[in-house]
């Protein structure tokens, strides 16, 4: 998986409240608050804020008592990459498709792309997928390796927050319920 390191710089604000405390402190909490679990189109999906260098001196705004530091930080992210293949749990399936936890986020597979299979029905009961002709089946908790064909960031409903939207396939050679492909290996002579 595609994860990256990165050297960040932002200003964070310390309440008059906080300024006692440890300035990195104060500062990372409110990094991690403002930076983890967001997705950003230049940065990816933001797994972890790792650590602060906060500058000593600070700003006052007039009308504000808080100061404000510059702060210089590195960000763990994750940046999912079109066409990586990529190892994940089905987390929830529904007639449409199944919901894959890759890393620190999901991606969705069209039931269409789940196996190389005309028809492909859906079994509510044990919320998976069985293939017609060959019987095969994927459901929640399974282990799949599937292939990203799709990336893209689009704004939240609620604000500016965006989310990252990621589709995937398992038809393809070497792709699939892992299952499936240890049996195929081990049928090869």
């Amino acid at each position: 998986m595609p994860f990256r390191l990165i050297e960040a710089e932002d200003y964070v604000r310390i309440n008059p409240s906080e300024f006692g405390k440890p300035l990195e402190d104060v500062a990372l909490a409110q990094l991690r608050a403002r930076y983890e679990g967001k997705s950003f189109r230049d940065l990816g999906f933001v797994v972890a804020v790792l650590g602060a260098k906060v500058a000593r001196e600070g700003v006052i705004l007039f009308g504000d008592g808080a100061t404000y530091h510059r702060a210089v930080f590195d960000l763990l992210t994750y940046v999912p990459l079109d066409g990586e293949i990529a190892h994940g749990i089905v987390e929830s399936a529904r007639e449409v498709g199944v919901m894959v936890r890759i890393g620190p986020v999901l991606g969705f597979i069209n039931k269409i792309h789940l196996m190389d299979e005309p028809n492909i029905l859906f079994d509510a009961s044990t919320k998976s997928f069985i293939g017609e002709r060959s019987k095969r089946k994927v459901g929640v908790g399974d282990v799949v390796r599937a292939r990203i064909t799709g990336v893209s960031y689009v704004a939240q409903r609620e604000g500016l927050d965006l989310a990252v939207r990621i589709t995937m396939t398992m038809r393809g050679p070497g792709l699939g319920k892992l299952e499936w492909l240890r049996e195929k290996k081990g049928k090869k002579p």
